[in-house]
């Protein structure tokens, strides 16, 4: 899986709390020969794909979002664990739910890479 490398133990001091957590996503996915990551700018900049499609991503505001059936999406909305994605206000997108801190990142992406690869 293409990632940028670390340099060393004191990135990883400087590295945010939501870079360490999504660190921990993309090291969950490493031996998947599956998943890459993206590497270029803009929307979906960093984000893990399995065939070519998001799966899980942090945004530019330092949200994390995944793709989920809009069922389960509604299901974490409605228990606390999960907001509705809106890339920009008034722009709510039915599969795609962003997890706070008190999510388990590492699950909720595992549930979407099985969704979006189709198993």
């Amino acid at each position: 899986m293409a990632r940028a490398p670390r340099t060393g133990k004191g990135d990883e001091r400087k590295a945010s709390p939501v870079d360490r957590r999504f660190g921990r996503v993309v090291d969950a996915f490493s031996g998947n020969p599956l998943v890459t990551r993206e590497q270029k700018r803009g929307f979906g900049s960093g984000a893990l794909k399995v065939d070519g499609k998001i799966f899980a991503m942090i945004t530019s505001k330092g949200q994390f979002v995944v793709k989920l059936p809009s069922s389960r999406v509604d299901e974490l909305i409605r228990s606390g664990r999960g907001e509705r994605f809106e890339p920009r206000p008034g722009r709510a997108m039915r599969e795609w739910v962003s997890a706070p801190g008190r999510a388990s990142w590492v699950a909720l992406a595992r549930e979407a890479y099985a969704f979006v690869k189709g198993g």
